[in-house]
């Protein structure tokens, strides 16, 4: 009998495998590994059983037989970065020297996450910009590609916005770079306060962007 067949909800996963074992102990059947199931997977499956029955409904009802396999897939998807510690999808390019001081944007990027204070979601638009130094640019699709890795996890807008300009300072090391990034939250629409497409605005600047107020000025006068 595969092992995962008999875990039982309303336990941790350590005391749902322990006792699993015990009882295959007791009927002398063999413990089987399953490579195809992912641990973390039925963990997050056996959770959402014990979330619907919390809530007084019944995993076991036509509608909702599936739901929680689908739940931990969903979660496999939207949370992909949770468990990655650095971001490698990028390649550096060189550009002519009399271009340098121009400044690279990047307007109206979208992106969602989850926030980390009630798992539920946020979502909206990431603009960045930097100002390369020695010649250095990284390839357009890749600052997508960023903000999809930083946001792709449990987090707040306010880490979103410094993570993305961090990271993309530390590859390039530009002579600056400046991060809006414009979301709706359902953690305020659907609960406490319940103010519907209220938006929240937030932004990061490194470099000239943060030391001169004329270059910030002229890169927030771009986005409107």
């Amino acid at each position: 009998m595969p092992l995962l067949e008999i875990l039982e909800p309303g336990f941790s996963y350590e005391q749902q495998v322990k006792q699993a074992i015990e009882k295959l102990k007791d009927t002398e059947q063999e413990i089987v590994e399953i490579p195809t199931e992912k641990p973390a997977r039925k963990r997050i499956e056996l959770a959402v059983r014990e979330i619907l029955s919390a809530v007084g409904e019944n995993p076991e009802r036509e509608g909702l037989l599936e739901t929680p396999e689908r739940v931990a897939k969903m979660y496999e998807e939207i949370l992909s970065s949770q468990k990655l510690t650095q971001f490698e999808e990028y390649k550096l390019f060189k550009i002519e020297k009399t271009d340098q001081d121009q400044t690279i944007l990047i307007k109206d990027i979208p992106f969602y996450s989850m926030c980390e204070h009630h798992m539920l979601p946020f979502f909206g638009k990431a603009n960045v910009a930097y100002i390369p130094k020695d010649g250095n640019i990284i390839g357009l699709s890749k600052i997508p590609r960023l903000v999809n890795y930083v946001s792709h996890k449990l987090s707040v807008q306010e880490n979103i916005t410094r993570d993305i300009a961090e990271i993309l300072n530390d590859i390039l090391e530009p002579k600056g770079v400046a991060v809006v990034v414009e979301a709706r939250h359902m953690c305020v629409e659907m609960r406490g306060v319940k103010k519907g497409n209220s938006q929240t605005k937030t932004s990061f600047f490194m470099g000239e962007f943060e030391e001169s107020r004329e270059t910030r000025l002229e890169f927030l006068e771009s986005l409107n």
